[in-house]
């Protein structure tokens, strides 16, 4: 017979899991600890045993996002032969992931943050904290474009991350309200169309014959 008060056994990772989606697809706020247990399926003392608080357990399914669904930027970064092939990988394979059936649509960082309040500032600040990293992570390969000659000196690596940063979380909401594939994949190929327009125009190669070429040609 086992101990009567003994705590109920459990597997952790797959009860995170499940927060972790249900955090995704209705937010810090919506997610009550009632809502959490259920979908987890254990008890409030349960949680707070393994986790300490709903903002830890937040934090932690957080964590085992970017480990898994979360981790396609940083994988589009570093495999990326170009800083372009980089970005480009970076928002399709995000955008095909944002739309995939069998998982919560769009970004999770995005998307699961609480409204501003005093007792969710902590989170708040958490998730902007991870979202500058990311800009940040962005930004470093763009930096080693200029360093390895695919993108020209003079590129304003700061303005082409913080656009690409925004077209990534407006994937996102468009996932949200229902956007298809084709309709993430569209977005993706405006946003690429736009890549040499953001960067330094070459100027013109001087006129070594002072214009006076094109006057001599009309010469008999």
């Amino acid at each position: 017979m086992a101990e009567r008060g003994r705590p109920r056994r459990f597997d952790r990772v797959e009860v995170l899991q499940k927060a972790m989606e249900l955090f995704w697809r209705r937010g810090y706020d919506g997610a009550s600890v009632a809502d959490l247990t259920t979908a987890m399926g254990i008890n409030s003392p349960s949680l707070y045993a393994c986790f300490g608080s709903k903002e830890q357990l937040f934090r932690d399914a957080v964590a085992l996002y970017g480990e898994t669904d979360g981790k396609l930027t940083a994988c589009a970064l570093r495999e990326g032969a170009t800083a372009r092939q980089a970005v480009d990988g970076m928002l399709r394979s995000n955008a095909a992931a944002f739309v995939r059936p069998d998982h919560p649509t769009g970004c999770m960082v995005t998307l699961a943050a609480p409204t501003a309040s005093s007792q969710s500032d902590a989170v708040c600040q958490f998730l902007m904290e991870l979202r500058r990293q990311a800009r940040a992570a962005l930004e470093e390969r763009l930096n080693r474009g200029i360093s390895d000659g695919d993108l020209p000196d003079g590129t304003d690596t700061a303005a082409l991350t913080d656009f690409y940063s925004t077209v990534l979380q407006g994937l996102s909401i468009q996932a949200r309200d229902g956007a298809d594939p084709r309709t993430m994949n569209t977005i993706v190929d405006c946003a690429m169309a736009a890549w040499h327009a953001l960067l330094p125009v070459a100027p013109e190669p001087p006129d070594l014959h002072g214009g006076q070429c094109r006057h001599h040609a009309n010469v008999p």
